[in-house]
């Protein structure tokens, strides 16, 4: 069962779209579900978050966590974007049924991968930022079936 704040993001999506010549663009996928997620970033010179449109394809719960991710980092400094984890989006969306919390990963990383993208077009480091995942199961072991 999904919260009100969940279906609200999916039948109404908020800042969903592209930013032309973004400062950051950030994408992710889930090859297990098919789910892939890109986040644009439009970053002013004081580092803050002006504008970030999202575009998703995948389930209900991707798209609304794609919403909420967008509006937890719009306005906010790059640091305080750092913060936006998985846990946080699920916060702000009154959860998420255990079987779509990879959904709520896929916004954490795109953001990520957006501001990777950013500082690597800028030339700059960002503070505890890891080189983006393609796909969120990266990296973990391949189970066996």
């Amino acid at each position: 069962m999904y919260s009100d704040k969940v279906m609200d993001h999916f039948e109404n999506p908020r800042n969903v779209g592209e930013i032309e010549n973004a400062s950051g663009t950030g994408t992710v996928g889930n090859a297990k579900c098919g789910d892939i997620m890109r986040i644009y970033l439009d970053i002013d010179d004081e580092g803050v978050i002006r504008d970030c449109k999202f575009k998703t394809f995948g389930c209900g719960a991707a798209v609304a966590t794609s919403s909420m991710a967008t509006e937890l980092v719009k306005g906010k400094s790059i640091q305080d974007a750092m913060k936006v984890t998985n846990k946080a989006v699920m916060e702000a969306l009154d959860g998420l049924p255990p079987v779509k919390v990879h959904c709520s990963l896929l916004a954490e990383e795109a953001i990520h991968a957006a501001l990777w993208d950013y500082a690597q077009k800028k030339g700059i480091k960002i503070e505890g930022l890891k080189p983006p995942k393609s796909d969120i199961h990266e990296g973990e072991e391949e189970e066996e079936y």
